[in-house]
């Protein structure tokens, strides 16, 4: 068995064309490490709806060049078996460890494979490589970013030619493309041969982002901006200046592309901790800001905070699902028209607001693959934090658009003496109060998430909080307007509950939301307190039934 594991790993090493990885296992194999080269060697990351993503290091189970050479073999030859023999690649990057490098490695397949490639000129948020391929007639793109996972990970995202991440069955044949290459010495990687872009596509992408705004609109609000660590700076206040806001106080600390992301534990804005230096600056800022915008460090989610509080001293970040239905009110107060879509997991508000502006809405699977095929899309959204304000644009969530609609509706509730938790309150007095929490459960050993999930569906739960369950739906069998995928929804008499693991990162996520109907601005007080009550209680029984 080790005999056969260290066959394995120098196998690899022959072939492995990055020093940095080579000298990393040439070390594991001299120290005869068997349990880490077990862990590298235990199979290969699977290239799936959201690419790759793993963490970095030496072997077919880390990201790294040998991996990510193979996948961009194995796009280019499905891109090839679909008559795109000399169509063009777009690549993007953001500032993470490798990233230039792996965004090179795949420019260097696509062009010996006949494609054209082309780079873009630095590192730059997700969304405006989702841009460019419209933008530019591509017949797909890729991202390399781990987006918010921790330091040590990376990824690889892939976009087909009409700009949305690709769904099945698109995954299972690029994989099944990159299994079929044998040997990293049969594919062909040019030193030269692609195009590096200049600042053109940045300069349409940021033309493009006035259009999410109303003509002569008011843009007073004042904001203090955290990038995370990560390359979303430079385009938002770009953006930012375009349309004439103030110009966002930035915070300091975070605001430099840093791939070691000092200040954080996660570089995650929904991560405890994550938004306290964002806080902190909020609160030194003169005259003071009417809200935090905060990115992730690819830039294509937007967290937003608001001041709360009897004297307005304390701040807050509101949940994804409180901007989602924010931004769809002031859309639909706009005039816009067109399909309102969300992710099953967030929150139903969003139709109730859809349905009496007499839109249509829909619900998709997790993820913006999803979403973003949702037809006629108007506007789209998931609690993750995730926002596509102008889909003809970017179909993918937008950071950047996000943050500037955000701060538009901030601006004109600014105007009338209000604020978005003002509006929030509307909103829950004409469509009842909406109040969602998650019960997320990060593992080290992913067994423990297919135990829980086992277990719910072996020893089904017939109430939480005390409510009943009126329906369960095993999402792994599809519904008539959802294919399958690996979850569990519990429809309660007020309330719904969804379990899922996550796609990304080694985690099972829950999804709680409960609706309680309130007639008056008076009475929000006393429903919110019982909605905090009911998620609670929820959560308590939920983790025991799922053995969390």
């Amino acid at each position: 068995m080790h005999d056969e594991l260290i066959a394995q790993a120098q196998a690899w090493l022959t072939e492995d064309p990055d020093p940095e990885t080579r000298t990393e296992l040439a070390r594991l194999i001299d120290a005869k490490d068997h349990t880490e080269l077990a862990a590298r060697f235990s199979g290969t990351l699977q290239f799936g709806t959201a690419g790759l993503r793993g963490e970095l290091g030496a072997g077919p189970m880390r990201m790294n060049s040998s991996v990510v050479i193979r996948a961009a073999a194995g796009l280019a030859a499905y891109l090839k078996k679909q008559g795109h023999h000399d169509g063009l690649v777009v690549i993007g990057y953001d500032a993470r460890h490798k990233s230039y490098d792996f965004a090179r490695d795949t420019a260097a397949v696509m062009t010996g494979a006949g494609l054209r490639a082309a780079v873009l000129p630095r590192p730059l948020p997700t969304p405006v490589l989702a841009f460019a391929i419209r933008h530019l007639g591509a017949v797909a793109g890729v991202e390399v970013t781990a987006s918010h996972n921790p330091p040590r990970d990376n990824g690889y995202k892939v976009y087909l030619g009409d700009g949305s991440q690709i769904v099945p069955p698109a995954d299972i044949d690029i994989a099944a493309e990159i299994a079929a290459v044998p040997s990293l010495t049969t594919v062909r990687r040019p030193t030269e041969g692609w195009d590096t872009l200049d600042d053109s596509v940045l300069d349409a992408y940021l033309a493009r982002t006035d259009a999410v705004l109303a003509k002569d609109s008011p843009r007073t609000a004042r904001t203090v901006y955290t990038a995370m660590h990560g390359v979303g700076r430079d385009v938002l206040l770009a953006a930012f200046a375009r349309a004439g806001f103030p110009e966002p106080a930035l915070v300091a600390e975070q605001a430099d592309p840093d791939p070691d992301f000092p200040t954080v534990a996660f570089p995650n804005p929904e991560e405890p901790g994550a938004m306290d230096l964002a806080f902190s600056t909020a609160r030194a800022t003169t005259p003071a800001p009417d809200l935090i915008i905060a990115n992730d460090p690819d830039a294509d989610r937007c967290a937003v905070a608001v001041r709360d509080g009897q004297d307005g001293a304390d701040w807050r970040m509101l949940r994804g699902d409180e901007v989602g239905a924010l931004l769809a009110a002031h859309l639909v107060r706009r005039g816009a028209t067109g399909t309102f879509a969300e992710s099953i997991v967030s929150s139903s508000l969003l139709g109730r607001i859809a349905e009496k502006a007499g839109l249509p809405h829909v619900e998709t699977l997790t993820g913006f693959k999803w979403i973003a095929r949702a037809e006629g899309l108007r506007y789209g959204y998931e609690e993750a934090l995730g926002y596509c304000v102008d889909p003809d644009g970017v179909r993918d969530k937008d950071g950047i658009t996000a943050a500037l609609l955000i701060t538009e509706l901030a601006s004109q509730l600014k105007e009338e003496g209000r604020t978005l938790l003002d509006l929030l309150d509307d909103l829950a007095v004409e469509h009842g109060l909406h109040a969602t929490d998650q019960l997320s459960v990060r593992v080290e050993d992913l067994s423990l998430i297919t135990a829980a999930m086992r277990r719910l569906r072996e020893q089904p739960p017939t109430e939480l909080a005390g409510l009943p369950i009126t329906r369960t739906d095993d999402l792994t069998r599809g519904t008539d307007t959802l294919p399958p995928t690996d979850g569990l929804r519990y429809t309660l008499d007020g309330a719904r509950v969804i379990v899922r693991p996550s796609g990304t990162e080694p985690k099972l996520k829950c999804y709680l939301e409960v609706v309680v109907p309130v007639a008056t601005h008076a009475g929000l007080p006393e429903a919110r307190a019982h909605a905090t009550g009911l998620l609670e209680s929820i959560k308590r029984d939920l983790s025991t039934a799922a053995g969390i």
